[in-house]
């Protein structure tokens, strides 16, 4: 059996469910699965009774994905708005947070209630992640090293969560900031195999740091569930197409590590403060400012780093048919500024309801697509 040309890749989406008015989290995620239960199988509830997550099918193609994405996103939308929710592509609440959430009655989400206590109340976050299929778990290792390089680059081209509490929080991306209070967050470094890799993961769960390692909270992981990286660093998207095309650069990234590797590349030799420290730089500045290369500890212009990543995988864009897809994703970066930046813009000059106007508009463009 010939093996498939296009690297095998999935995306994960959350997404917030605010009152249609008041823009604050509503906890209706139940009575929206309810009456959209032939919709979507993969569509469930979240941490909290206010977030909904799903997933695509196992894909090879970036249209597939897209198209997968929208027609969830339209469903959903038009039962959200017709009882007076607004389904929201963004990765913390605007307003609202500083309400304790609503824990979704599973047994695991109470057991996280009870032991992270008052760090685990406002975690209203939502965030894009995207699997990339990796021949296996040591090529898995590989990748999570070789990918570090880029973290700050992907979050600032992903960071979509400016507004805390009704505020600007100086910072393109707060949700990566509030996630730095679990106790295992950043990103993972250090890991020889994937023996390695597993060995600390068991010390983390014997000795009572996690519950499981689905509480492991690195923008960056193995999978436990399918033979992928997780890469868990984006923001949820305004927008499906948005998603996508992220999901496109990350698996010709993975695809560019898994190269490296095969072909005996020595493996980048990082400072994991250096990695954690300009990505969380990435996380305050988005794309409006310098950001910094960890293996060269370079600080140039965002959009200079953003063509240094993707100087590095242009065969991969080319060989799975992304590259229009990639420049036309960067070339609305480029001329809106990154989602944060359009999530000010909106709520300087038109408060809440413009927010949830541009929220509900991803609905709409969902189902035009």
């Amino acid at each position: 059996m010939i093996a498939h040309p296009k690297r095998p890749f999935g995306v994960e989406e959350e997404y917030l469910l605010l009152d249609g008015v008041t823009g604050v989290p509503i906890n209706r995620a139940a009575e929206l699965l309810a009456v959209t239960a032939d919709v979507d199988e993969q569509m469930d509830r979240e941490f909290f009774s206010s977030q909904l997550e799903t997933a695509t099918p196992v894909c090879h193609d970036t249209d597939d994905a897209e198209q997968a994405l929208s027609e969830v996103r339209r469903a959903f939308s038009e039962a959200a708005i017709a009882r007076g929710i607004v389904l929201a592509g963004t990765g913390l609440p605007p307003l609202g947070g500083d309400t304790a959430g609503s824990v979704t009655p599973k047994d695991r989400y109470r057991l996280i209630e009870s032991q992270y206590r008052a760090a685990a109340k406002h975690q209203y976050a939502t965030g894009t992640h995207v699997h990339v299929e990796v021949p296996s778990p040591d090529a898995g290792i590989e990748v999570l090293c070789r990918l570090a390089r880029w973290a700050p680059t992907l979050l600032a081209l992903t960071a979509n969560s400016p507004l805390w509490c009704g505020e600007p929080t100086g910072f393109a991306s707060w949700r990566h900031v509030s996630g730095m209070t679990w106790p295992v967050a950043g990103y993972p470094l250090g890991f020889e195999n994937e023996a390695d890799y597993r060995r600390s993961v068991t010390q983390l769960i014997d000795t009572g740091v996690v519950p499981d390692s689905g509480l492991l909270t690195w923008v960056a992981r193995l999978s436990d569930n399918y033979p992928t990286v997780e890469l868990r660093i984006a923001d949820a998207q305004l927008e499906a197409s948005d998603a996508v095309a992220f999901a496109a650069i990350v698996r010709a990234l993975v695809d560019q590590a898994i190269a490296e590797a095969e072909a005996g590349h020595e493996r980048p030799n990082y400072a994991t403060a250096m990695v954690n420290g300009a990505t969380w730089l990435a996380a305050r500045d988005g794309l409006s400012n310098q950001l910094i290369d960890p293996l060269t500890a370079e600080s140039m212009p965002a959009f200079d780093l953003i063509s240094r990543m993707l100087g590095t995988v242009e065969e991969q864009l080319d060989r799975f048919g992304d590259r229009a897809r990639v420049d036309a994703y960067l070339a609305q970066l480029l001329a809106k500024g990154d989602p944060a930046t359009r999530q000010l813009q909106v709520y300087g000059a038109e408060g809440v309801s413009g927010l949830l106007n541009l929220y509900g508009a991803a609905g709409t463009a969902a189902a035009a697509a």
